[in-house]
């Protein structure tokens, strides 16, 4: 029942939510649920429940690590929404809680799905929860931003069906393959497969769920969605969002690797990586938006995310802890670039400097974010890329490492060079000394920590998830 308690809790409390009109309400429901989803997912990381539903809802250790990570985020969101609802009033009011906590519920049912239909539905799901949120401006650029979102996702998740239709055919043409579609019993047949109709099973729910997660060149929905969006609805797509998608790809990976065809799937990924990479550092030092920049920050994230999956060795264990990292850090990054907006009323690198004066904490907050999330040490960041790397060297490609390290010091020339200006320099709108409520700052503050503690330490536990789940992708530990 606690697997089903992940998806049902949040997806009622979406409806308790909207009956309520006192926003204290909504905001007690809000943070009340993110806790109980935060201790139910500690529960199952500390005793994994059997699964149900005949094996369509389950808990493996790469699920789990989305699972966390998803639910973690979403409580530090949670108790920055407190605090933002007391200085701004989205249109759409009691929707913008409710779509909340729905998308709680479907990022839950990607995580626990080992059923690809039902993957599917959740995938579609977080779309529909996420497109209101977008909209909370209802002016002229944030319905442009949505049209392009909803327009782009719902052909992506039309070729991930499609993607499906073909990997349901492929074990179709096979006796005694199993329960369809379940993750276990197609590893399982993987190398009874029917092999055309499973490469192209891959090609489309690579394309799909890449769209998902904003890989070059499906990623043109990004810069507007992430500019337009309330900087906490940025954060939970940048760093839970992309993640459900991601693991969606890494699913339909498992299958392909275990069939015997990683000479198939490995160029494709590195491909897709490595022009990602070359696209968020073209577009990074053009930019004069700070949530813009972020968003191709995030492209950046997606591209090291697939290039470790295709690099086999230890990349797909690099992988699994950048999910983990650029999660935290993309969070905090948006959270901190959140306060300044709620301060300046701008995104625009132009009207924020001098944060460091203004906005001391948040500035502090920005600055951390700014090393984290471009890879440097001793954060996170840098043990997930290095970790990539090596497998880049490795495996024998020493041409994608050098790539990759030249494309990893554009990114954080651009990113430095926004936001130290933002930090530093002469003082914009901002007002001396803008407060800084708590809710605020402590979410960002708690990732901040996270993200140290994960440059210098990997809790046991946690170790033992990220072997197991880069041992299911074909690779390894360091």
């Amino acid at each position: 029942m606690t697997l089903l308690a992940l998806i049902l809790v949040p997806a009622l409390a979406a409806a308790g939510a909207y009956a309520h009109r006192e926003a204290a309400y909504r905001t007690g429901w809000l943070v009340g649920v993110a806790a109980l989803h935060l201790a139910l997912v500690v529960a199952v990381w500390l005793a994994p429940p059997a699964a149900v539903l005949g094996g369509w809802l389950a808990v493996d250790a790469l699920g789990l690590v989305v699972l966390a990570l998803v639910s973690l985020l979403f409580f530090v969101v949670a108790l920055y929404t407190v605090g933002y609802l007391r200085r701004e009033d989205p249109r759409g009011g009691r929707a913008f809680v409710s779509c909340l906590l729905a998308f709680l519920a479907s990022a839950s049912l990607v995580a626990l799905s080992h059923h690809f239909a039902l993957l599917w539905v959740g995938m579609e799901s977080t779309t529909l929860a996420v497109a209101p949120l977008i909209f909370h401006r209802h002016d002229r650029r944030s319905l442009e931003a949505v049209w392009k979102y909803l327009v782009l996702s719902s052909v992506a998740i039309a070729l991930a069906l499609l993607g499906t239709f073909f990997l349901a055919t492929a074990q179709s043409l096979v006796a005694g393959a199993g329960r369809p579609l379940v993750l276990e019993d197609l590893v399982a047949a993987a190398p009874r497969l029917h092999v055309a109709w499973l490469r192209g099973a891959f090609i489309f729910l690579l394309v799909g769920f890449g769209t998902k997660m904003g890989l070059v060149p499906l990623h043109t929905w990004k810069p507007d969605t992430y500019g337009e969006a309330p900087s906490l609805v940025g954060g939970l797509m940048a760093g839970a969002l992309a993640s459900c998608a991601f693991l969606g790809l890494a699913r339909i990976t498992q299958v392909v690797l275990a069939a015997g065809l990683a000479a198939f799937v490995r160029p494709l990924l590195i491909g897709f990586g490595l022009l990602s990479l070359a696209a968020a550092a073209a577009f990074m030092i053009l930019q004069s938006d700070v949530k813009r920049l972020l968003a191709y920050s995030s492209i950046e994230h997606t591209g090291l995310l697939v290039l470790g999956l295709g690099l086999g060795g230890v990349g797909p264990y690099g992988t699994v802890l950048h999910v983990i990292n650029s999660g935290l850090a993309k969070v905090l990054m948006f959270l901190a670039v959140g306060n300044v907006v709620l301060a300046t009323g701008t995104s625009a690198a132009a009207g924020n400097r001098g944060i460091l004066r203004t906005l001391p904490v948040s500035g502090a907050l920005l600055l951390i974010g700014l090393f984290a999330v471009t890879g440097s040490p001793p954060f996170g960041p840098f043990v997930s890329e290095f970790t990539i790397l090596r497998a880049a060297l490795a495996e024998g490609h020493p041409w994608v490492a050098a790539g990759m390290v030249a494309l990893l010091a554009i990114v954080f020339v651009g990113m430095a060079a926004m936001i130290l200006e933002m930090l530093h320099g002469e003082r914009g709108s901002a007002g001396a000394h803008a407060p800084e409520s708590g809710w605020l700052v402590v979410g960002p503050a708690a990732l901040a920590a996270a993200i140290l503690t994960l440059g210098l330490y990997i809790p046991a536990p946690l170790q033992d998830a990220l072997v197991r789940a880069a041992a299911a992708l074909g690779g390894r530990a360091p």
